[in-house]
């Protein structure tokens, strides 16, 4: 009679290969693990073991060529079973959409190639927390199902164990909460977890997963565990506890429907103070994913236009670097002190691989750009910019955009000049600026606002001494003592404290921004919070504030009017250049922290002047609305505060967002809004690694010392989707690229640009070769939680379509090389069709 499985019993071994270890040792450790795999396989013939990680097999591959023949063999058994179907177990909140998009598409990919099967069941079961976007990634992944442990029970309440997690866009994927650590590190306790776990199967009137196996450092089964496993399973009336995988689990709980609720919700908090750990790893991950995307859009544009071979495997060394470093105990700032120079290093050898890329790509294009004028062809070519000035012809300058939108943005020139002109010939507004040389006399720079199309370019025309007559700027901006000012905002500083005072929108009624002292610098006690932020939602003991504020103005226009702030707590000194541009509705503010504080954290404030306030966050490649509590949640480039205005909130009537302002900002990641005022946690200084233990004079202490960023406060009539947020985000991210050029002919057009798409909610972050060599990939994301029907047109390729996207849809665009082929609709891994359909109106 055939047994029903009460309990799967998942063999596994959790590895972290950085944590209170480098990565050197955790190489090592990875491979005695698999290892004591393999041996287990051959002693135990009804063994399964179950591991996640592209990044560990590669390894292996890579150092122990003759293991990695017998995993394969095993794989092939079924008996090895791959999960996870990513690059590393990485943290689920702080990498971007299309980092996760990456860790799918070389990770499966890599499984495929190397042993013919792919991960069927998505696997973070060490991870601190899960976005609510991550069933459609899950899905997109070619996984169907999902593992996790944290938040566990205690912190997050759920119906079900087993359940159907729902993303935005209306993804499911059947997810299990394991009930329990992923492993154990002794017999001891072991009984009792297995009996426990199937007493709850029996409640629940379906099957549960119990994971066993050494974790953390390595290790996974032992022959203990086995031996005890097999002793139990001999007791009478269990033997429904079966060896197994959690392949195996989701295919019998498919077969069997069982009745699970569908939970539409993010998956957290566990660990919060992970959110803002180490500032400069964060920092700098945010930085090269962008620079990433950027090295591939260009790199992707110089091969199809000008032939420039694509650097491949170059550009794939980088992401592999990127991913590995999203390990949720590096991404996270949990590991030791010594792992983050490791880090480092990889990230340094990606943002140099990208910026290579990234020069390659614009100087093939901007050298084959038709850069002649009249007059120019009496010239020698050669000569030197100086020598142009002579005859006034002035100096090409090519700017780049590697976003999907029209951008217009500030542009600094490293030179003083007394006129720009456009590539069409209209004289710009310019001003003067102080440079970051100090040679001689020259130390200015010039600041122009520029235009340049969507993943395009256009040439400005640069003049040192040949004035160009322009218009005066637009809403000029200006400042003069504590107050800064133009067309659209009224801002006043507190000259006392620098905080900002008020910021008056003259393009809504003037209406009043804050409802309070904005940008306050709060400073809180956190010696009671681990690395970690274990057992914690909140950080909100405070200390004191930044203060002795000392107010200069360093920029009076008419481009761009700054006020610098420098203030003071304890031995920290704070600096924000707070800067208002022309025809401009948002503050920027550059930071620049010196932080020689221990166990205390530092908190930028701004009350928002709502009442009834929602608080949106992005998440990677979405957004969630979260309760204004004053919990302590991850974030990605923005938050957005929105609310009614006050006074016009009646009993009985239905409220309706009417105002609001969005904190955007370049490498902060962690935030808190209570009732209507929005924080930003800027620094915390915890020990190392610390769970509470041995705090004395050796301790080393986190983000001593200098760290700078930007943020810009934007506020916005109308919902926070009306603000162009999104767009702004990017372009505070994804800087414009600046080629200096020459005269020269060329067969490309001084003004270019590299695709239209006819709806602004619809970005495209990702534009790069297929993998297999045989088109291209567009990925764009619906970013506003609208429906909508798009037009999309490259104009490199000649290929023009419509397309729909859900609420916060992800789609990948396969375009293949020969041109009458369709486009097609894939997911992630570029290898399985969404859509059986051709793209419509396809030309």
């Amino acid at each position: 009679m055939t047994v029903e499985t009460k309990l799967h019993l998942i063999g596994n071994a959790h590895l972290d290969p950085v944590w209170l270890w480098r990565w050197q040792e955790g190489y090592a450790e990875i491979k005695a693990t698999f290892r004591s795999a393999l041996d287990r396989l051959n002693e135990f013939p009804d063994f399964v073991f179950t591991c996640a990680c592209a990044a560990y097999y590669k390894w292996v591959e890579e150092n122990a060529p003759e293991m990695f023949a017998e995993i394969k063999q095993r794989v092939a058994e079924g008996r090895w079973v791959i999960t996870g179907g990513w690059w590393i177990q990485p943290d689920c909140n702080l990498p971007s959409g299309e980092s996760f998009a990456r860790h799918s598409l070389y990770g499966q990919r890599y499984f495929m190639e190397k042993f013919g099967v792919m991960a069927q069941v998505g696997y973070n079961v060490d991870s601190f927390g899960h976005h609510g976007m991550m069933p459609q990634l899950l899905k997109q992944s070619g996984m169907d199902y999902y593992v996790f442990m944290r938040p566990g029970a205690h912190e997050k309440t759920l119906p079900h164990d087993l359940f159907w997690w729902e993303s935005e866009d209306g993804s499911r994927v059947m997810t299990f909460r394991l009930a329990g650590s992923y492993g154990n590190w002794a017999s001891i306790g072991m009984e009792d977890k297995i009996i426990s776990h199937r007493n709850m199967a029996v409640a629940s009137s379906h099957a549960f997963m119990s994971f066993y196996g050494v974790g953390n450092h390595g290790g996974g089964p032992t022959i203990e565990n086995l031996k005890l496993i097999h002793e139990i399973q001999q007791r009478p009336g269990l033997d429904d506890i079966q060896l197994s995988s959690p392949n195996q689990y989701f295919s019998e709980m498919m077969k069997i429907v069982p009745d699970i609720p569908v939970i539409k919700d993010e998956m957290q908090m566990h660990a919060v103070g992970c959110y803002s750990t180490h500032s400069e790893s964060k920092a700098t991950n945010r930085r090269v994913e962008h620079r990433m995307l950027t090295a591939e859009k260009f790199s992707t544009l110089a091969n199809l236009t000008l032939n420039l071979p694509y650097p491949s495997e170059a550009l794939y060394r980088a992401w592999e670097n990127v991913m590995f470093n999203h390990f949720h105990d590096i991404m996270g700032g949990c590991s030791i002190k010594e792992a983050y120079a490791d880090v480092q290093e990889f990230y340094g050898e990606a943002l140099s691989i990208g910026a290579k890329a990234i020069n390659a790509a614009l100087q093939k294009i901007s050298w084959s750009i038709n850069t002649m004028k009249p007059g120019v062809k009496s010239l020698n070519k050669e000569m030197d910019w100086q020598l142009w000035e002579q005859d006034n012809l002035g100096s090409p300058l090519v700017v780049f955009n590697p976003l999907s939108w029209e951008v217009e943005a500030p542009i600094g020139i490293n030179k003083q000049l007394a006129g720009v002109a456009d590539a069409a010939g209209r004289a710009l507004p310019i001003q003067t600026i102080r440079a970051s040389r100090t040679n001689t006399s020259d130390k200015w720079d010039t600041l122009i606002t520029g235009r340049i199309p969507a993943f395009g370019y256009q040439v400005y025309w640069v003049y040192r001494d040949k004035p160009c007559d322009p218009m005066e700027p637009k809403g000029a901006a200006q400042a003069e003592g504590c107050l800064l000012e133009n067309n659209k905002l009224f801002v006043e500083l507190d000259p006392d404290t620098g905080y900002i005072r008020h910021v008056i929108d003259k393009l809504n009624g003037f209406r009043e921004v804050l409802a309070g002292d904005g940008a306050v610098p709060i400073v809180l006690d956190e010696s009671h919070s681990d690395t970690w932020g274990h057992g914690l939602t909140q950080y909100r003991d405070e200390w004191g504030c930044f203060c002795n504020a000392e107010l200069k103005v360093l920029e009076t226009g008419p481009l761009r009017a700054t006020i610098r702030v420098i203030s003071h707590f304890g031995n920290s000194v704070l600096r924000q250049d707070i800067s208002l541009l022309h025809d401009s509705s948002d503050l920027h503010v550059k930071v620049r922290l010196d932080w020689r504080e221990q166990h205390k954290m530092l908190k930028l404030a701004f009350p928002v002047n709502v009442e009834q306030p929602r608080a949106v966050f992005e998440i990677p490649y979405g957004f969630i609305e979260r309760p204004a509590n004053g919990n302590e949640v991850p974030g990605q480039m923005w938050v957005n505060v929105s609310g009614n205005e006050p006074g016009t909130t009646a009993e009985g009537i239905e409220p309706s967002v009417v105002f609001g302002l969005s904190l955007i900002n370049d490498t902060k990641y962690a935030y808190d809004v209570l009732d209507n005022e929005l924080r930003m946690t800027v620094v915390r200084s915890p020990i190392y690694a610390d769970h509470f233990g041995e705090r004395d004079e050796q301790s080393e202490y986190m983000d001593q010392g200098v760290q700078e960023f930007v943020y810009i406060l934007s506020p916005h009539a109308g919902s926070w989707q009306d603000s162009g947020v999104v767009h702004k985000a990017y372009e505070l991210q994804t800087p414009l690229q600046q080629v200096w050029e020459t005269y020269h002919e060329g067969n490309l057009p001084q003004v270019s640009e590299g695709i239209v798409i006819s709806s602004e909610n619809v970005v495209a972050v990702a534009f790069k070769p297929a993998e297999d060599g045989n088109g291209w990939i567009l990925r764009c994301n619906e970013t506003y939680g609208r429906e909508v029907e798009t037009d999309l047109f490259i104009p490199v390729l000649k290929r023009s379509w419509r397309s729909t996207f859900g609420k916060c849809e992800i789609k990948t665009f396969f375009i293949p090389a020969i041109q009458h082929e369709p486009i097609k609709e894939v997911n992630f891994l570029e290898m399985i069709k969404i859509k059986e359909r051709e793209m419509p109106n396809e030309d």
